[in-house]
């Protein structure tokens, strides 16, 4: 029960479209600039940096939030599936993210939302997390190669501090968080499946945080 429960506040939270409330208090609709898509790239290409850390931050919150909330009603009191429940939770929250219902089910990809997970789940995790996301937009510029990478590193992160024992769970209990934590990636990879296709054909944009980045990128071609 505590899954499940832990599952729909998760999605609770992630229903809080930070892109798509911002772009309503500022008189337009996110999915209506740019590529379409209610997430933090595509607020940074259509507004700005600003615009775009401000997104990034709000997604990230909502899911740490909702980690939280959980921890008190249940984490707290079973210590022994904390980290479980936080999985759980995460899950919920990216599913929210992405497919919010008042939308129509067509949110944002996830990305800043599993940051927001990890985040809960292991600091040094989310350290090296950084350092490759954003050292892999510096060196290329693809933001969906970074958040990919960032996929792979959770997992292996997860499995490498759960059997040095950091997560105090029994094996059965560590295993079904390993699930939980495949199912996220997972889904992060699901809905970059275009991105993946054109970094294969070499036909992915590029996004720019800097200016001065785009034109020394150009410079080079």
């Amino acid at each position: 029960m505590e899954r499940i429960i832990a599952l729909i506040i998760g999605y609770a939270c992630g229903l809080f479209q930070t892109s798509y409330i911002y772009g309503k208090l500022h008189g337009y609709d996110i999915r209506e600039k740019g590529s379409g898509n209610a997430g933090t790239t595509n607020a940074l290409r259509t507004g700005g940096v600003k615009v775009g850390v401000l997104v990034m931050i709000g997604d990230i919150v909502k899911c740490i939030v909702a980690v939280i909330i959980v921890y008190f009603l249940f984490g707290k009191k079973n210590p022994e599936i904390d980290f479980l429940l936080r999985a759980y939770t995460g899950l919920g929250a990216i599913l929210g993210h992405c497919f919010p219902f008042y939308m129509g089910f067509k949110g944002g990809k996830g990305v800043a939302s599993m940051a927001g997970v990890i985040n809960t789940i292991s600091l040094p995790i989310t350290i090296i997390g950084n350092i490759s996301f954003f050292g892999t937009i510096a060196l290329t510029h693809y933001v969906s190669l970074a958040s990919l990478i960032v996929g792979a590193e959770f997992i292996i992160g997860s499995i490498i501090h759960g059997q040095l024992g950091h997560f105090h769970m029994d094996q059965a209990h560590l295993n079904e968080m390993y699930v939980i934590v495949a199912v996220i990636v997972g889904l992060i990879c699901f809905q970059h499946r275009g991105n993946i296709h054109r970094l294969l054909t070499h036909t992915e944009r590029k996004t720019y945080i800097f200016k001065k980045d785009k034109k020394k990128d150009e410079s080079k071609g």
